[in-house]
């Protein structure tokens, strides 16, 4: 042990001598990564052997998909950026998707990309891609390594911008750039990148600050910005000293803790009425760490809640997304944490002695009492077998408080933004504006290797589970004892819904025949239960938690017990022209 460690000084203090895949690990193991996501390939396999002896654990998956969700969801828990690898060509390109919504997610994550040997580049041969251009547009960055000598400083260079830009970083090294020989330091990433930016400028805080004492309706927006900062408690400062009302982002519902007075839910799609009626009289919004997305702000319910004519302050680290979508008053490029702490200490300064608003209070406690009675009430309809609702219901009911929940893409999936209370950070893992299907269990694995003390459940949709099922495989063999919650109504409910409206009841590849779940999951190693009463849901949920084993509960819900479409401003009534489909055109109907 006294040797390895002196060997680490030594290579952190002078360069010295090592192989390009060693370069590598010892970077890795500087900045802390612990494990590695992916599918083995030939082409980093000189790097892969070295990842046990350096103490990094290497998880296989079944599909490369499932990897960056993985990684994903690992980030957002424990604000370590994840990694993933793949084979050059097919194992990168696998990745597409779950980088995409990665990048969309503002989530640090470092995807180490082989490619082909520079001998045969531009052959086309065997697994052969461009990988830096497929990845462009998807990630914040793609670093090429240039050459082998340069790989550590690459791997640094790729790190720096994950966490400075808060995204997925490619890091493109030729597979034959593994091998050789170099001299190099190894660096702390505190000698290369900095995490913490400050609270911004003190001039536009000060702004922030007279704009706040002096609003009659002020509402607070918590993205997820705040919880990657660990900056709830300072945000409650400024709650309540100013007794504001406090919303959160859309699939955020953890930036804010639900048990206090202030809290309203979250705004978005399938959000809090509570806080959609606390934001619409709004005169001073400040959004703290969220860029205030035009798909989360959008009406819901029929309410036009988003304030057009309040004065915004906005806090984000990253200056492209101040003003992006809705004009503001004040805009802070800083740390949400930061920042917060600093707009409470002047507030306090400001205008000490502020006594609590009681009908301010009043108001918030009379909302979001209306609201808690109509999602139970909303419930309580009779399904069959399930009313989706109630099974939401009695779901949230059993989970443990300190439970992590990670929710897919879906019909079923998005109404759980309506249900889903949290009183800490770092709880909800929701799949967010990339909205694609088969995020939810691979990123409950993450989830849970990223905390393992505290139980993990996936909210997935049947069709989100047909993409992401193969991974069950991966949590028996790997020993993750997260529980998937299948909500099994034999359709892709949420295109489903927009037939019913649009298109008169004709559906058209929206049905799934489905197999039984619980029965494919025993066969894959892990427990499988299936629940089609709403009383038994609740034990069948707190049972799976305390077994420690990977669970899989097939609940079977009903199918036309729908939630309104995702966007009803994007499809319209449909208009046909030729006489073989007037039959189809919604003025014959």
């Amino acid at each position: 042990m006294a040797k390895v460690e002196k060997e680490l000084q030594q290579i952190q203090t002078k360069k010295v001598k090592m192989t390009p895949s060693e370069a590598i690990v010892e970077t890795l193991v500087a900045e802390g990564v612990k494990h590695i996501s992916g599918i083995l390939g030939s082409a980093f396999m000189d790097m892969l052997d070295l990842l046990p002896e350096a103490g990094i654990r290497f998880i296989g998956v079944r599909h490369e998909q499932s990897a960056a969700h993985m990684a994903d969801a690992y980030t957002r828990v424990s604000g370590v950026a994840g990694v993933v690898i793949g084979q050059n060509g097919p194992g990168i390109t696998n990745m597409v998707t779950s980088v995409a919504a990665a990048n969309q997610a503002h989530t640090p994550m470092v995807v180490i990309s082989p490619s082909a040997g520079t001998p045969t580049v531009g052959w086309d041969g065997f697994q052969e891609c461009d990988q830096v251009s497929v990845f462009k547009a998807i990630t914040k960055e793609t670093v090429r390594v240039t050459h082998p000598s340069r790989v550590a400083d690459c791997l640094r260079t790729a790190f720096r911008i994950a966490y400075a830009e808060r995204g997925p970083v490619l890091f493109d090294i030729p597979r034959d750039y593994f091998y050789g020989e170099l001299e190099d330091v190894i660096l702390e990433p505190h000698q290369y990148r900095v995490d913490n930016r400050g609270c911004g400028s003190l001039e536009l805080i000060d702004k922030a600050v007279e704009l706040l004492a002096n609003a009659k309706n002020p509402v607070i927006i918590a993205g997820r910005g705040v919880v990657d900062s660990d900056g709830i408690e300072a945000v409650k400062e400024i709650a309540e000293h100013l007794t504001t009302p406090v919303a959160v982002s859309y699939m955020h519902n953890d930036a804010f803790p639900a048990n206090h007075e202030l809290a309203v839910g979250p705004i978005g799609y399938m959000g809090s009425k509570a806080a959609m009626y606390s934001l619409k009289d709004a005169d001073v919004v400040l959004a703290i760490g969220t860029r205030l997305s035009v798909f989360g702000t959008l009406p819901c319910y029929d309410i036009d809640y988003f304030p057009k004519q309040a004065k915004i302050i906005q806090v984000d680290i990253n200056p492209r997304n101040i003003a992006r979508t809705h004009p503001v008053e004040v805009g802070i490029i800083g740390d949400a944490n930061a920042a917060s702490v600093e707009i409470a200490k002047r507030l306090k300064e400001r205008t000490p002695n502020l006594a609590p608003n009681q009908e301010t209070l009043r108001q918030v406690a009379e909302l979001k009492a209306q609201w808690d009675k109509e999602l139970v009430d909303l419930a309580m309809v009779d399904g069959n077998p399930i009313n989706p609702r109630r099974a939401l219901l009695e779901l949230t009911k059993a989970l443990p408080e300190n439970t992590i929940v990670t929710t897919d893409i879906g019909n079923v999936s998005s109404t759980a933004n309506a249900y889903l209370k949290f009183n800490n950070g770092r709880q909800h893992i929701a799949a967010l504006t990339f909205g694609n299907t088969g995020f939810a269990y691979p990123s409950a694995l993450g989830a849970k290797l990223a905390n393992p003390n505290s139980p993990v459940v996936a909210i997935v949709g049947d069709g989100a589970w047909g993409m992401s099922l193969h991974e069950v495989s991966t949590a028996v063999e790997e020993n993750i004892p997260v529980v998937a919650c299948v909500f099994n109504n034999h359709a892709w409910c949420a295109e489903k819904k927009n037939q019913v409206d649009f298109y008169n009841n004709r559906f058209v590849g929206a049905d799934i025949q489905n197999p039984d779940f619980a029965e494919v999951a025993r066969s894959m190693g892990a427990v499988g239960v299936s629940v089609d009463r709403p009383e038994d849901l609740g034990p069948a949920v707190q049972k799976a938690i305390e077994s420690g084993k990977p669970t899989v509960i097939d609940i079977h819900v009903d199918g036309t017990q729908l939630a309104p479409p995702f966007r009803k401003d994007a499809l319209k009534m449909p208009v046909r022209l030729l006489p073989k489909y007037a039959h189809l055109d919604h003025r014959n109907w």
